[in-house]
Parts: structure tokens; sequence; C-alpha cells
């Protein structure tokens, strides 16, 4: 079939259905429409009551993506599914295990139809497993791997790190490495598969090298002892003379010396920066020191040098900090500012999603389907 003739990116040419929802796999279709793929989004019809309400320009799980709103409860439904599966590369989906069985378009009939299809399955516990069926949500998977309880200070509850970790690192990043490893094996094979990404199971994965530290030592499975989780005082966040923080993070001699040198920090430390013997007198003069001064006048200190030491930005100040202004970091999508688009390609370069309405027929026309689209919506399987 024929994709969108205005797309870019190293994907271009692909073609992606991606079964509307909320969290990772929307994400993952934007990233993937960003990289050059032509994004459908299959919505429900009639549409279902969201607990967040956007407007499609400014959510951003609807740009650079066309959508259809089809009946799925019906037969007429279901077969016109199918029927664009069968001229897609890839499928995202993010429902628990068996709603798009269901729905007719499990697995199996959608390889009958394609079988070269690669078929992302997004799911919090994954297909199988006594807890496949369950309803969860970011700091559900996180708090049953581990990683929540390693998020926080020492004696204190644990802190969630907003829902990075398992919906979009865990599960967004892991659902398109697998469908485009699946989609460099199918051009081995010719055969799509099934990737079956679960957000308990990618944010495991994140943690591999805490598991590394931990076997051999270096990591206790206490929150707030470590040398990554605000354990040691060269490596934490810090109050300013104005209410601001800076993030110190000199975790090694060469970048810790810098530090010190310019706070200044009492030499003696400098032979015992790994000693946590001496980590709560340290942490006192540090944080003693950086109390001094404003936050930005700390930040103009440490510019130009190697101590690892950067202001706390809001997420205003940081779509005007001028490293990430001279990236371009953020860009104006309509009337929503949001992230550019990652990462960055030098001959196939991404383009930013944009949001756009579509009438249905023009969507069907991606998959050569326009001729069936004024029936269609007369019958009420697509809505407008």
């Amino acid at each position: 079939m024929a994709a969108e003739e205005e797309k870019t990116g190293p994907l271009r040419g692909l073609v992606v259905i991606e079964m509307a929802g909320i969290g990772p796999v929307p994400l993952a279709g934007l990233i993937l429409s960003e990289m050059g793929a032509t994004v459908v989004r299959i919505e429900r019809h009639p549409a279902a009551s969201s607990f967040l309400p956007m407007k499609g320009e400014r959510d951003l799980d609807r740009h650079g993506r066309a959508s259809l709103a089809l009946d799925l409860k019906s037969d007429a439904g279901r077969a016109l599914l199918l029927k664009l599966i069968a001229r897609a590369d890839i499928l995202i989906e993010g429902f628990r295990p068996g709603v798009m069985e269901r729905l007719g378009a499990g697995p199996e009939p959608a390889f009958a139809v394609n079988p070269g299809l690669v078929y992302g399955r997004m799911t919090g516990f994954g297909q199988d497993g006594p807890l496949a069926a369950r309803a969860g949500h970011d700091m559900t998977y996180l708090a049953l791997t581990g990683a929540l309880h390693a998020i926080g200070r020492k004696g204190e509850r644990p802190v969630p790190p907003l829902n990075l970790v398992a919906d979009y690192g865990g599960g967004t990043m892991f659902l398109v490495a697998g469908v485009l490893a699946a989609l460099v094996e199918k051009g081995r094979s010719g055969k799509g598969q099934v990737v079956d990404a679960a957000m308990v199971d990618g944010a495991s994965m994140l943690m591999a090298p805490t598991w590394g530290m931990m076997s051999a030592g270096y990591w206790r499975d206490q929150r707030g002892s470590n040398l990554l989780d605000g354990a040691c005082p060269f490596y934490d966040t810090y109050e300013t003379g104005d209410g601001g923080h800076v993030a110190v993070a000199c975790l090694e001699p060469q970048f810790f010396a810098e530090f010190a040198r310019l706070l200044p920090l009492d030499e003696a430390y400098l032979a015992r920066q790994y000693d946590p013997s001496c980590w709560e007198a340290m942490r006192d003069e540090i944080a003693a020191r950086l109390r001094l001064k404003s936050r930005d006048e700390w930040a103009s200190r440490f510019e130009g040098t190697d101590a690892c030491v950067a202001p706390v930005l809001s997420m205003e100040e940081a779509a005007r900090h001028p490293h990430n202004v001279a990236r371009d970091l953020v860009v104006a999508s309509g009337p929503v500012r949001r992230p550019a688009p990652a990462p960055r390609f030098s001959r196939t370069p991404s383009a930013l999603a944009r949001f756009e309405r579509a009438r249905p027929a023009k969507t069907l026309a991606l998959f050569g389907l326009e001729a069936e689209a004024d029936d269609l919506v007369s019958a009420g399987v697509i809505g407008e």
C-alpha cells in the first residue's frame, strides 16, 4: 500500500495500525510516526469516556497519525479492521490479554490475512502469568519489580518517579525496540511474529545494571544507601540560598576534585570520597556552602567545567536553557509545546508530527479502500 508521500524518516513506507489507548502505546505510535511510518489509530465508536479529556490539537496521542472510529462490536467493523491489518506492517495494541481475540483480531486471524505482520502487544504484566489479567499502572509494575523500593530517601517512603520508568521506559521504549527488532528479523525470514512487551518485564530490565552491582556487592537492597540513590553527598540535590536547587553528580574522582576546588570543599575529602564514614560531614559542608549563593550564581560558577553540577530547572526554564535552545529540544506543534523528535538521524531525519483531521475516505485511501467509505459511514460502522 502507498504511504503518505510527505513522510520522511527511516521508517518511511511502513504502515502501523495503533489500537487507541492511553500511556505507552500512543507514545510508541508518535515515535514511529515521527520516524516516518504511516500510523493509523483505531478509535472506539461510539467514543468511550476518558479520565483526562483533551482536545485533539493539544493531545499528542493524536498527533502524526490518521484516525478511524470503528464500531468493533459489529461484524462489519471487525471485518474492516482485518482488511486494514492485511495491508499493515505493524500492529500495536495495549489491551488486557484476550481483548483483541474477542474483537476477532487476535494474532491467529491477523496472521491468517497477513503472515508477515509484526504484532506488538503492550500490557502491564504480560500475556501470561497469574497477574496477566489484572489492572495496574506505572507504580504497580515498579512496586513488583523492586524498582520502586529503590527510589527515595533512607527511612522514608518510596517516591513515584512520575510515570517515566514503567509506562514509558519499560513500556514504550521496549515496545518500539521489540517491533523494530521483529521487523529486522522479518527481513530475513519473511515471517511476522508477536512481540510481548510487558511493562513489568521492561522496568525489570532497566534494573539490570543495579542487579549486577548488587551481585558484586556494590549495592545494598535498601533505599537511600547506595552510590546512585542519594546516599552519597556527591550524587544528590541541594537547596541554594534562594530556595532553588542544584544537582551535584561528580561521581568520578577527577570530577569530584573539580567540584571541591570550585565550591570550595576541604581538600581532606578528596582522598576519602568513597568513604561512607565521612559522608555525613561532607554533606553538611556541601549543603552549607551551596546555601551561600543562589541557584543561578552556582550555575554560573560551575558553567564550562567538568564538576557535573547543573541547576534543577522547571519545564518552562528547561525550554529556555541555551543548550536546549541550540538543540531545538522543545518545539511548537500547533498550540502545543513538546519535546523534539528523538533520536536524530543524519540522512533520514525524523519529522515533527502535527495534528490533522482526515475524513474517513482519505484515511481508507491509504489502504486502497476509499470506495467503501461512504457506505461504511452511512451504516454507522465508521464514525465521523
